[in-house]
């Protein structure tokens, strides 16, 4: 049996960490790790999917995402909300939700495939197998090649994929930064990080070897996710040796153990003096919750700046995307061909995020600080719309995107997260998941139809589109500079309230 001081003289290898921190750390790590594995284990099929509906309608599926999401956002604020439901147990049935969405997805998947009845497994690979021996179609925006409902499973599954990521990501995040402060945050949030990360490069890998499975792989990311439930009920819950003195992760931890579980307000004495302060009563009826996120966003100038700032980078990391889709379409030819390049490329870039997530960004955050680490992502994606510009070839777009996103979760998204360390409990659940899920959807709406527009007008000549970037790079970096000026100031202030 792996004991606690097994698991904090492994994790002290990679990290500074306290003794009352080793559950929490390993448990949240670990979440990441499942929920990440289910999500890149089913991306490559999601791709290919929107793929073979064709390229031009691409952008038509991102602005169903964001439809999609202004409905299904206000339901997860509101699941967080709930004074009944304590908020470990909303985040499992998130995950539960989502796992079980994926089997029905399976089975929409199989029954919609051609000649093909469920539940004959060999049937699945002999279909895919036929695609690949016809000619290339090019994937034409014919969709009269399909049945009805052949392209409402591949529409409904790129939608729910892309909701699966955002709510997922969004909530354990809004979890962990919920038991943590801007001091451990800084040492600890790279670790975490890192467990996303090698969910990345352990679902890839297994999307690449296994990538002749097809919907089969839904299988194996719902009970990924299922996994990730039984993970995240063991966050902040700290279980020390009978030696050993339990010391919270913070002093509203030991305020909330004589509470109830509807605490949403008991960290206001700790947040009320240095940062955005929530006015959402929680008596109130539950309908208006709904608008909790919205009214907490709106009110404050901080979360205005945030929300911002995930919008641009939104807006670049889906620009970014729309190429690299249109490089591999004319790159590979067949559907499992184009699966296992698209698993291979998220496995190769896996292994430099971890990489420098075990090694580096605990250092980063901790030495350069959070400014440099917001305005990291931005600059990158400056120098890497140039080198588009000046060599569109598809090595300078895999190269280009391996760069960016390490650059993106090895620093920026760890000090992104540490944004939320300086406001009330909260705008971390409410306010949070409308930015993270709500704010992204938007900016992903928004390179849509700008990349859509571009690609008709000027012929899809990739060096002209990659110009066009150039400027929300800037104003992207403009915005985390001064973003990060924001929350240094806002942690000196919660340390000087607290002294």
């Amino acid at each position: 049996m792996i004991t606690r001081s097994t698991i904090q003289s492994f994790l002290s290898i990679f990290l500074t960490i306290h003794p009352h921190e080793t559950i929490t750390v390993f448990y949240s790590t670990s979440s990441f790790f499942f929920v990440l594995s289910a999500y890149f284990v089913v991306l490559p099929l999601r791709d290919e999917g929107a793929i073979s509906l064709g390229i031009e309608n691409i952008p038509g599926l991102f602005l169903g995402s964001l439809l999609l999401t202004l409905v299904a956002a206000p339901l997860s604020t509101l699941l967080f909300s709930l004074p009944f439901l304590p908020k470990p147990k909303a985040l499992v049935l998130i995950y539960r939700f989502f796992s079980a969405s994926l089997v029905l997805f399976f089975v929409l998947w199989v029954l919609s495939s051609p000649e093909n009845t469920f539940p004959d497994f060999r049937s699945t690979i002999k279909e895919d197998l036929k695609v690949e021996m016809q000619p290339d179609s090019k994937h034409s925006a014919d969709w009269g090649k399909h049945s009805w409902f052949f392209i409402s499973v591949r529409i409904g599954f790129f939608l729910w994929v892309a909701l699966l990521n955002l709510i997922t990501i969004s909530s354990t995040w809004a979890r962990v930064a919920d038991v943590m402060d801007n001091e451990s945050g800084s040492r600890l949030f790279g670790f975490i990080g890192a467990g996303a990360t090698f969910g990345q490069l352990f679902g890839s890998l297994f999307a690449t070897g296994m990538a002749w499975l097809g919907p089969y792989l839904l299988l194996f990311a719902s009970l990924m996710m299922e996994f990730a439930a039984q993970s995240s009920k063991r966050i902040n819950k700290d279980v020390p040796d009978p030696s050993e003195e339990l010391i919270p992760l913070r002093k509203s931890e030991v305020d909330q153990k004589n509470e109830t579980n509807e605490g949403d307000i008991s960290d206001r004495k700790d947040f009320s003096a240095t940062a955005p302060s929530s006015t959402v009563d929680s008596t109130k009826p539950r309908f208006w919750a709904l608008l909790d996120g919205f009214w907490l966003i709106w009110s404050s100038n901080y979360l205005l700046c945030v929300s911002l700032f995930l919008w641009l980078s939104a807006v670049t990391s889906s620009f970014f995307y729309f190429q690299k889709v249109t490089v591999i379409a004319s790159t590979a030819t067949t559907p499992t061909g184009r699966r296992r390049l698209f698993a291979q490329i998220n496995s190769f870039i896996a292994v430099f995020i971890l990489a420098g997530q075990l090694t580096l960004t605990g250092r980063i955050l901790t030495v350069a600080g959070i400014t440099i680490a917001l305005c990291s992502a931005p600059f990158t994606a400056f120098l890497n719309s140039i080198a588009i510009a000046v060599w569109p070839t598809y090595l300078a777009v895999a190269v280009s995107e391996t760069i960016r996103k390490v650059v993106t979760y090895v620093v920026t998204r760890p000090g992104r997260e540490l944004l939320f360390t300086v406001v009330s409990q909260d705008e971390k659940y409410k306010a949070k998941v409308c930015i993270d899920v709500l704010v992204q959807r938007f900016g992903d709406a928004t390179a849509a139809g700008m990349y859509k527009l571009l690609h008709s007008t000027l012929d899809g000549k990739i060096t002209h589109i990659s110009l066009y970037a150039l400027p929300v790079c800037i104003l992207w970096l403009v915005t985390g500079f001064h973003l990060g000026r924001q929350q240094t100031q806002l942690a000196k202030s919660q340390i000087l309230s607290v002294s």
